[in-house]
């Protein structure tokens, strides 16, 4: 916490989140290593074709999936905004038109966290009562629980999509942001400040909440259901998906952008950019 305090202060980025960040990579070397030792162990009884392919399918997914976590991470819906005019004298003040982001993604990586933590209790108590109690059913249902099974999986998506609703109906207030619109004399063009504002603004959240809930339950089964189907080991499949790649991806990205604001201040094109004299490229949320 100390260190983490010391890049608050003097560093770029939140220092506790870079500590994990680095703790995530640090792991990768290792998680080579265990899919090398698997495919030299698999290659022992066959002629090792498999296992190419199976290593292009994990570079080709890896680049899939963490292209896919950034454009989640920053997509946003924009809602325009109208800003009502005003008459001072012989002078207009007003009427410039913005826009209100709301992030596709409002929970972030707090509903898988949740999700998976939950679904460790059935394990555990299944596994308990198969153990002490010798029944056909209490065996299927401690075999559906584990790690990779279909039931768990379900179970585990289900969880995600409640967590993602409920984290956003905590966090996301419409009618505290509706009143903040009427103060300011801004409104969104076609709607009556005030209910109808915030009725509008719950119904786009929950519509992009479904979109940004389907994308966590993407993420946080394609590791273990990888596994399972192909026999990677669990610790380079990791890196396919879950908590740890949407720490990395969201901690990643908020350094650049730290970075990139610093450069602004001090008047260099940016952190993309492409050269010498030449305008570069910001990084920017992407509509939908």
């Amino acid at each position: 916490m100390w260190l983490g305090e010391q890049i608050d202060e003097y560093g770029l980025g939140n220092g506790i989140s870079l500590i994990i960040l680095a703790g995530i990579v640090a792991r990768m070397p290792f998680a080579v290593i265990s899919l090398r030792d698997s495919f030299n162990t698999n290659q022992a009884g066959s002629s090792g074709a498999g296992n190419v392919g199976k290593a292009v399918f994990l570079i080709f997914s890896f680049i899939f999936v963490v292209a896919g976590s950034i454009l989640i991470t920053q997509a946003q819906r924009r809602i325009p905004i109208q800003q009502a005019k005003q008459t001072r004298g012989r002078r207009v003040y007003g009427g410039q038109r913005q826009y209100l982001p709301l992030r596709v993604n409002h929970g972030g990586v707090m509903p898988i966290i949740f999700a998976q933590s939950l679904m460790l209790f059935p394990g555990y108590v299944f596994a308990w009562l198969n153990q002490h109690f010798k029944s056909p059913t209490f065996n299927f249902l401690n075999v559906e629980f584990g790690r990779g099974q279909f039931v768990y999986l379900l179970l585990e998506a289900v969880m995600i999509y409640f967590f993602a609703y409920f984290w956003t109906t905590v966090q996301f207030q419409p009618k505290e942001m509706a009143n903040q619109l009427r103060d300011f004399g801004s409104f969104i063009p076609g709607l009556r400040p005030g209910k109808r504002t915030a009725d509008y603004l719950e119904k786009v959240m929950m519509r992009i909440t479904y979109v940004g809930g389907a994308f966590l339950c993407l993420i946080a089964v394609v590791p273990s259901a990888i596994t399972t189907s192909v026999g990677i080991p669990i610790a380079a499949t990791a890196f396919l998906g879950g908590t740890g790649l949407l720490i990395v991806v969201s901690v990643a990205l908020d350094m650049v952008q730290r970075i990139e604001a610093n450069l602004l201040m001090r008047n260099y094109g940016g952190f993309l950019s492409a050269g010498p004299g030449q305008k570069g490229k910001r990084i920017k949320g992407r509509q939908y």
